[in-house]
Parts: structure tokens; C-alpha cells; sequence
């Protein structure tokens, strides 16, 4: 989907609008949190952290490569 919006004064900082069919799109409401990401030619925003995605992508390898120390502690 490509949608345009423009970026505006809100108070001392600058800001964006999200499109209302963004936003129900993402299932975002009022008050919820966005992460942002960038790189030289984009900005990400997100509801999920990527660092805690991260942190859980490294924890599933750590399970799967002690998968038989797990199993025996599970006994």
C-alpha cells in the first residue's frame, strides 16, 4: 500500500499523522507505542521492538542447540 502524509509542527517537534487505515491496518489505537528504526534512505516505525525480537531470536537458538539439556531437566 502507498499512502503519502506530511510531516508537521506538533508542538516543539515534528510529527507525522498516520492515515486512519493505517493505523487500523497495524491494529494501532491511541496511546499505543511505535518503535522507530532508520537507515540512510528509510524510517521504520513499528509496534514491535526489535531488540526484543532480537533477544527472543537468540533465546530460541540457545533452546534449540540445548534442546537434550532441557529435556532431561524437564524430568
Amino acid at each position: 500500500m502507498k499512502q503519502k502524509t506530511t510531516i508537521r509542527r506538533i508542538g516543539g517537534s515534528l510529527g507525522v499523522i498516520l492515515p486512519k487505515s493505517v493505523a487500523y491496518e497495524m491494529s494501532l489505537e491511541e496511546g499505543d507505542e511505535l518503535f522507530i528504526t532508520t537507515s540512510p534512505d528509510a524510517i521504520n516505525l513499528s509496534p514491535f521492538d526489535p531488540d526484543f525480537a532480537d533477544s527472543m531470536e537468540d533465546a530460541r537458538e540457545f533452546m534449540r542447540s540445548h534442546r537434550n539439556a532441557f529435556r532431561e531437566l524437564a524430568k
